[in-house]
């Protein structure tokens, strides 16, 4: 009987264009079939946004992997928006595992939520799939970018590392999303830590630089200060201070922890 190969479905939300795509690519051809499915135009902090707006077009395009040429597809959309038309149009069959990534910049903290590449694995694990999302610390300079001065290798090693993990082991019920983030300056040697989500907001946005409101902007954002006051559980204290991976369990179910009963007797008692 012939054994069925393991189907991968890679995305991001840098686009179709993006080095660390591509890098998470070759290193996922070791455990089955990858089809590339990316937005064609640039998605960070897109979240799970479906935006009726996008024109959903499909186009093919060649691409350099492992020094041979794929065919990859370029979707106009965003990421989730991506992971639907890959699974609903041009994969034949559901994949195995749906990995997004290798983000360039870190998606740590209460943020989470605005980065395109987990929303891409939330709506994948929406749809029933395992589901990595996968970053790299990266100088804010290179956010945005196609940088060919960010080495994505080892974020490769551990993409792959935590991609194998998924597909042989069974994961808790209310683990939806497993969420990876890489140090800039980790080895293949790195220790991985599991982590909670930080509640620091690790993106400080910044108003505009303009002087009318009539000129187009965006708001702006930096780092902010301080990773060393957050708890050394969290996501952006592994990641920033002790400089190891940092792997966070992320579940669909958003509902806060209180005990409901009592919450439900503060509000209508008081």
């Amino acid at each position: 009987m012939m054994q069925k190969t393991t189907q991968i479905l890679l995305t991001n939300d840098d686009g179709i264009q993006s080095p660390g795509l591509m890098a998470a690519a070759g290193a996922l051809s070791a455990l089955g079939y990858v089809t590339v499915a990316a937005p064609r135009d640039q998605f960070s902090g897109a979240g799970r946004s479906l935006p009726s707006t996008s024109d959903g077009l499909i186009h093919p395009r060649q691409a350099g992997v492992n020094g041979g040429m794929w065919q990859v597809y370029a979707v106009g959309g965003t990421p989730a928006q991506v992971v639907l038309h890959a699974v609903l149009e041009i994969l034949p069959v559901k994949p195995d595992l749906v990995v997004s990534g290798i983000n360039f910049g870190e998606n740590v903290g209460s943020g989470v939520t605005i980065s395109g590449t987990v929303g891409a694995a939330l709506e994948a694990a929406a749809m029933g799939m395992q589901s990595l999302a996968v970053s790299l610390e990266t100088d804010p300079r290179h956010h945005l970018s196609y940088s060919s001065e960010v080495d994505f290798s080892t974020a490769a090693f551990f993409t792959a590392y935590f991609a194998r993990l998924l597909l042989d082991r069974k994961m808790p019920p209310d683990v939806d999303v497993l969420k990876v983030d890489v140090p800039c300056d980790a080895t293949s040697e790195t220790p991985w830590e599991m982590t909670r989500l930080s509640r620091m907001r690790y993106y400080e946005p910044i108003p505009p630089a303009r002087t009318s409101w009539e000129t187009p902007a965006s708001v702006g954002y930096h780092l902010a200060c301080c990773p060393e006051e957050d708890a050394p559980d969290t996501d952006v204290y592994v990641l920033r201070v002790k400089r190891h991976v940092a792997v966070t369990p992320i579940s669909l179910d958003m509902t806060s922890r209180v005990d409901l009963q009592e919450f439900d007797r503060l509000l209508r008692n008081g």
